[in-house]
């Protein structure tokens, strides 16, 4: 059984400051738009740690946390109560990231590995998404080309269980405001300057553990 006590017996004991389906590739950005696009979504003088034009809690900034011993450098691990997202480095130290997480029952805890990562990825909703809220993904159907108003944001990290893919996904999102918040139809939602950062540290291969949030019960790891 995969559950959030695994990871996390208290948060302050183990850290302490130091859904949407593949993508119809109709047209990818040249290398120049998506350096555009990076501009345009990256605020002037950025400092992960202290910018904050989205107005959000200063502790879903990005920080530098000590990682409990024996976690494996370079996996994921989120704390779907807390909503952080924490990328494991080398000597013992992590790079902790606020999140939103799915909503309702959309959320899927489990055991994933990242075997795919895009820039400005493309996004096509899937065929559940589209069955729950028609008004909302009906239109994206066959797909919606890269950009700033992606539903993925600029990054993507695919969550795959062996070879299949989940259509799990840890990616930017155009709605930032919405991090702390279960707001997701399952997916990990992160600001775009920082999935742009921890893109940039994820290698493929890698193990994500998505915890349960509280009082979502256990769930059966999926690999």
């Amino acid at each position: 059984m995969l559950t959030r006590r695994h990871f996390i017996v208290t948060t302050s004991a183990l850290f302490s400051v130091s859904a949407a389906g593949p993508g119809l590739a109709n047209s990818w950005p040249t290398a120049a738009q998506k350096a555009a696009w990076d501009a345009q979504v990256t605020p002037s003088a950025y400092n992960p740690a202290t910018t904050n034009p989205w107005g959000l809690h200063p502790r879903l900034l990005p920080q530098r946390v000590e990682a409990r011993l024996g976690l494996v450098p370079g996996d994921i691990h989120v704390d779907a109560t807390a909503r952080y997202l924490y990328h494991i480095e080398p000597g013992g130290t992590a790079m902790r990231y606020g999140v939103a997480i799915g909503r309702g029952g959309l959320y899927e805890p489990g055991t994933y590995t990242i075997r795919r990562k895009v820039e400005w990825p493309h996004w096509t909703p899937t065929q559940d998404m589209i069955r729950r809220e028609p008004e909302a993904y009906a239109q994206f159907e066959d797909g919606m080309e890269p950009g700033p108003e992606n539903a993925l944001g600029s990054r993507a990290l695919y969550l795959f269980e062996g070879g299949r893919d989940t259509y799990l996904r840890i990616h930017g999102t155009p709605h930032p405001t919405s991090m702390g918040t279960r707001q997701s139809s399952g997916c990990v939602r992160m600001v775009m300057p920082h999935i742009n950062d921890l893109y940039e540290r994820v290698e493929t291969g890698v193990t994500a553990f998505l915890y349960p949030a509280e009082g979502d019960g256990p769930s059966t790891a999926h690999s």
